[in-house]
């Protein structure tokens, strides 16, 4: 019996959506078995029974000379294992398994939660799996694309060539499916689509765990599994924490430019040569966690990482996924905590990658008014449809199964919150009540953090989160976003405005400083200072400081580090803040390391890292990090002097620290700053010691109390305030006090 005609039009020109009906075994009305095969390169072809032993070949005839072949077996009734044995017309002869001759390798009924929009592993199923069916290695293709008309895997293993190795399609899942025995990791591949409007479409898989460079960007066959983690204790530990109560002190890093290798065409390091320097780095300096910008897979370096291509994959600029596992494994062996980017608002519109994906609009919205980002211009999530919130939800589980990642710092969630984000009247689509907020993003991110939550008790999510939203860090049970943590975006603009300005107008901005507490315990808040401040013209963290020379920028620098450090909430400083990186960030360029040769940079890493070592010794600093009754204002109005004051409170007197400012370039002796006990404060912290690249001003490393009232308090000390400085003083009831004390340094 020969195939018929339609069929084999179908077939010929790569049109056809269920080719297991066709292609493979299949048994005959009559009791005999025909069998059909589509393959590349072959001049003759032949059917190999595997089951008999010697083994018995049945020629096939060649019925299309692109390659199709058939033939009826009439000596067997049932459907049998089988070989092909194909020889090529360069003489070689090759021998291989049918893939036509497989059950589906993904299960139709397994996707009804991806379907449903509540899977939180479609990984598992979706992408491209190395497995065995029926005791035959091989691949597993399954991708997403429900209004194609067919759907073809290519690679390097079938000439690029969609005809030979078109897959099924699994009903109403959308699902299309193939298994290509033989095959293995390490083969790239596309997938190729005839599109809902006719049109042929190339295009990465979504699913995909790692990816070729750019320019062809395509997905590699990569098994995730076998890396043997060492990071045990580090998970378990993790499994126990209450973040919100612990020291959270975070460095922020671009991973290509953190450190190049000048003399190797500049290049960056790799996962596994960074894993070690960054470990020590971090670890000297004191940080309790990394915060990578995205490393998920992109075609453009020049998007820092924001603009996403590979959702599952970590970006093989630096290597392997296992490479990438090895770096986190070594910082969690190093009590390192491992934060990302994750960027589930956008995506760019890459013909290759996720755009229009099967000739319709099936991850991003159809209507530009709901669809495009004008800022960015890239393509919005559809967060309503329910495909689409598997794969995101999936794709913020992955790295935490795959890779042990510890947070998620979720970018732009403003952009998703609001339907008018940077959009003019006319430009966008009110909600179903009128209103501008984004139900379905709102709901997206709900069900995300709820789903990190409770599969990964002590991972933490943080929302780059910029405007008055309410309830972003709050529980989803109480109507919260259910983030653990959100970016302190006011904050950073306020304090960053006041030190912009001349210390001989701080007077007239003193409010910058302290506006912040007005709302400072609505959220659960992290204090950040980004790459967003040092680029696009905004200059350096140092060179916004208003000051004349490097030293007096280096004093300001140092005031506002301590006074991030004491203020409530938790700490994040980008890269080369530390050191107070003179030149503004640059992607493609190293940070300026050879600065740390000079005191007043090295001073200001000295600094950072005795800050982070005081935040971390003190627990009581941490667990009243967003506790309204661990902070108290000494001195919040003495604008007219530039100084600043106020306690963080312990649970005891003797847990209980006093900081205060002076953000101008004058001295002030016989400052007098009230106190709440009587007895002797230790300096604890003073950003003019002589080892911070200071000049070594202060109070002989401590000052006494006095029952004098002062600031609404009952006791006070006269003390001396040393210009653009900050100090932090314990104190101590057992403490005599010592007139010989030395200068004060971290304790």
């Amino acid at each position: 019996m020969k195939i018929s005609d339609q069929d084999f039009q179908m077939l010929l020109h790569s049109r056809h959506y269920s080719p297991h009906s066709v292609l493979g075994m299949h048994p005959l009305e009559d009791g005999s078995l025909v069998v059909r095969a589509f393959v590349n390169n072959a001049m003759t072809c032949e059917v190999v029974d595997v089951e008999n032993k010697p083994e018995k070949r049945y020629a096939m005839e060649k019925i299309a000379d692109e390659g199709l072949f058939e033939c009826v077996i009439k000596d067997r009734k049932e459907v049998f294992k089988y070989r092909l044995r194909i020889e090529q017309y360069n003489g070689e002869i090759r021998q291989f398994y049918d893939p036509y001759r497989f059950l589906p390798s993904v299960d139709e009924t397994g996707l009804y939660y991806f379907n449903e929009g509540s899977d939180r592993r479609p990984y598992q199923k979706l992408g491209a799996h190395v497995k065995e069916m029926e005791g035959v290695t091989g691949v597993s293709f399954a991708v997403w694309a429900p209004n194609a008309q067919r759907v073809s895997v290519v690679g390097d293993f079938n000439s690029w060539d969609g005809r030979f190795h078109p897959m099924r399609s699994l009903g109403s899942s959308g699902v299309w499916e193939v298994f290509v025995p033989g095959l293995g990791d390490h083969h790239y591949y596309k997938y190729e689509i005839i599109g809902k409007d006719g049109q042929l479409l190339l295009k990465s898989d979504p699913f995909a765990t790692y990816f070729e460079s750019p320019p062809h960007n395509s997905s590699i066959v990569y098994t995730n599994e076998g890396y043997e983690w060492g990071d045990e204790a580090w998970i378990e530990k993790r499994s126990t924490k209450n973040y919100r109560e612990e020291p959270v002190s975070i460095y922020e890093v671009h991973l290509g430019s953190w450190r190049r290798i000048p003399e190797d065409a500049n290049r960056s390091l790799t996962y596994r040569e960074m894993a070690h320097e960054l470990a020590s780095y971090v670890k000297e300096n004191g940080f309790t966690h990394v915060e990578f910008m995205p490393l998920a897979e992109h075609p453009f370096a020049g998007s820092w990482g924001y603009q996403v291509t590979g959702f599952f994959a970590p970006t093989n600029r630096f290597g392997t996924p296992k490479d990438f596992m090895y770096l986190v494994d070594v910082l969690h062996q190093n009590d390192i905590g491992v934060i990302i980017d994750w960027v589930p608002g956008h995506f760019p519109k890459d013909s290759f990658a996720l755009a229009e994906f099967d000739g319709t609009h099936l991850y991003e919205h159809s209507d530009p008014r709901l669809g495009q980002h004008m800022d960015w211009g890239t393509l919005i999530f559809n967060f309503g449809r329910n495909e689409v919130k598997s794969f995101l939800i999936g794709s913020a589980i992955a790295w935490i199964d795959q890779f042990h990642i510890d947070g998620l710092r979720v970018d732009a969630v403003a952009s998703m919150l609001y339907l008018d984000y940077s959009r003019k009247d006319g430009e966008w689509i009110p909600n179903e009540y009128g209103g501008r907020e984004n139900i379905a993003a709102i709901q997206f991110m709900r069900q995300v953090n709820d789903a990190v939550h409770e599969e990964y008790p002590g991972v933490i999510t943080i929302a780059e989160e910029s405007t008055a939203f309410g309830g972003v860090s709050h529980p989803t049970k109480n109507g919260g976003l259910g983030f653990d943590f959100k970016w302190n975006m006011g904050w950073m603009h306020d304090t960053l405005q006041y030190f912009q300005n001349d210390p001989v107008y701080r007077k007239w901005a003193h409010d910058d400083l302290t506006f912040g507490m007005i709302y400072q315990y609505s959220e659960h808040f992290v204090k950040v200072y980004s790459h967003d401040e040092v680029v696009h013209g905004k200059g350096s963290l140092m060179d916004k400081m208003a000051a004349p020379t490097i030293t007096e920028k280096s004093k300001n620098l140092r005031a506002l580090y301590t006074f991030m450090w004491a203020w409530p909430g938790k700490k994040t400083l980008f890269m080369g803040c530390e050191f107070g990186q003179m030149s503004e960030w640059h992607y493609d360029q190293s940070l300026d390391w050879h600065l740390l040769q000079y005191k007043d940079h090295e001073g200001v890493t000295r600094l950072v890292g005795d800050l982070n070592r005081w935040y971390c010794k003190y627990p009581e600093l941490a667990k009243r990090d967003h506790d309204p009754s661990g902070f108290s204002w000494i001195n919040s109005n003495d604008g007219d002097n530039s100084v600043i004051s106020f306690l963080r409170n312990g649970s005891t007197a003797s847990e209980t620290f006093a900081v205060v400012m002076n953000a101008t370039p004058v001295g002030r002796s016989h400052y007098r700053m009230g106190l709440p006990f009587d007895g002797t404060w230790v300096e604890h912290i003073n950003t003019d010691a002589i080892v911070y690249g200071g000049m070594g001003e202060g109070n002989m490393g401590q000052i006494k109390a006095e029952p004098i009232p002062y600031d609404n308090m009952e006791y006070s000390a006269s003390i001396y305030l040393p210009p653009l400085t900050s100090l932090v003083f314990k104190f101590e009831p057992d403490k005599e006090a010592d007139s010989d004390a030395s200068d004060a340094l971290f304790v």
